[in-house]
């Protein structure tokens, strides 16, 4: 499928669209309209400013990555639901554990569009079949962050996966990436074309330095 990369709006929450089951996405509205309430100005939030108890909603589909080397990031806390995806605790994995082979190379491209430019991406995903394994579908955002040094190698994110998981490790093929760069006074639209425990183990280290913040509801679009 074809994305068109869109001007990031501070002033409004992207709507996404629904699964097929009519389960909505709002921890990804939700995670975004946090992010974009910790910003100051056309400025990044840090790392150290997310607290989890503005993300309490949300926890079990949220993730916190460090980039560790040229298009790998890795785990530095994750939900529950990503554990249960991957059946498996995800804490220290590669962002591209969760993805399948032929994929790899799009989410490393993807992870570094969103720490050098930086950007937000909002990627659709499609789980692999396996024997007779149903259809999974997930959507996932990719929500860049600032370390202590200033330096944007942290990113908050959130994958929401609805369909039949299973018991086995799932691997998600990547059917669409919509990336928004930000810090950008008039982005030109550009094309991309595609083939086809929750955080309970350091939610201190989370608490940062800005205050609380609790998330008010919006309206779906």
């Amino acid at each position: 499928m074809i994305s068109i990369l869109r001007p990031f709006d501070s002033g409004k929450v992207v709507a996404m669209d629904r699964f097929r089951s009519g389960a909505g996405l709002s921890p990804i509205q939700q995670a975004e309209a946090y992010w974009m309430a910790l910003r100051s100005g056309t400025d990044i939030p840090f790392r150290s400013q997310i607290d989890p108890r503005g993300l309490d909603k949300v926890l079990e589909y949220a993730f916190i990555l460090e980039r560790v080397a040229p298009g790998i990031a890795r785990f530095r806390l994750a939900g529950q639901h990503l554990c249960a995806l991957a059946g498996m605790e995800v804490r220290g994995m590669p962002l591209t554990a969760m993805f399948t082979a032929s994929a790899r190379n799009q989410i490393s491209a993807t992870l570094e569009h969103v720490f050098d430019t930086p950007a937000i991406a909002e990627v659709t995903l499609a789980g692999e079949r396996q024997n007779l394994r149903g259809s999974c579908e997930a959507r996932m955002i990719l929500l860049p962050l600032k370390s202590d040094t200033g330096a944007t190698t942290r990113i908050l994110g959130v994958l929401v996966a609805d369909g039949d998981f299973g018991r086995q490790p799932r691997r998600f093929d990547v059917t669409r990436t919509s990336l928004c760069n930000l810090n950008t006074a008039s982005p030109r639209p550009q094309i991309v074309a595609h083939a086809a425990e929750g955080f309970a183990e350091a939610q201190t280290a989370l608490s940062g330095k800005a205050p609380y913040l609790r998330l008010v509801k919006t309206d779906e679009r």
